[in-house]
């Protein structure tokens, strides 16, 4: 850990067809060994399957009305599945205190449980699997949901160690 200075943030650019930056970082966090195009074809594809799915839901509950889901729709369902998934609390490991996280870090920790619990499901391709937990997800349901249930519930135990925070 570097003890001189603190490292600077790096500048996200958006993602080209969303416009959207928080997108862009959980593209970088789906990547693998640099292959940036091949992430990038997972989330649309998981984001093109979840609009799908989120068409014939509505369909289903208003009957046969045309109700399109347009890209800002689906960049909010995204972002209120993150939004359901990020831990407000987590539990320290060394000293088992439960610490309020930072808010880059509460992203951080949701996009990585939302890739290690959509790539833990069953179907057939990531970006189906992306797309089923992210409606999951934004139905507060899903395993990481309940990674997050987990966490909370972890901290709420050691509660009782919270006065041994000293730094």
């Amino acid at each position: 850990m570097a003890r001189r200075r603190v490292a600077a943030k790096r500048v996200i650019l958006a993602d080209p067809k969303f416009k959207s930056e928080l997108l862009s970082k959980f593209m970088n966090c789906i990547m693998k060994n640099g292959q940036k195009a091949a992430a990038e074809k997972i989330v649309y594809g998981a984001l093109e399957r979840l609009q799908t799915r989120l068409n014939e839901k509505y369909k289903k509950e208003e009957g046969e009305g045309s109700s399109n889901v347009d890209t800002n729709e689906l960049l909010d369902v995204f972002e209120q599945a993150l939004d359901n998934i990020r831990p407000n609390v987590e539990v320290r490991a060394r000293r088992v205190i439960p610490v309020e996280v930072r808010p880059s870090r509460r992203t951080a920790l949701a996009m990585r449980w939302l890739k290690s619990a959509a790539a833990q499901r069953s179907e057939k391709t990531m970006a189906q699997c992306l797309a089923a937990e992210i409606l999951d997800a934004y139905d507060n349901k899903g395993i990481a949901v309940k990674k997050r249930e987990d966490t909370h519930r972890m901290a709420k135990a050691n509660q009782a160690f919270a006065h041994f925070r000293w730094g």
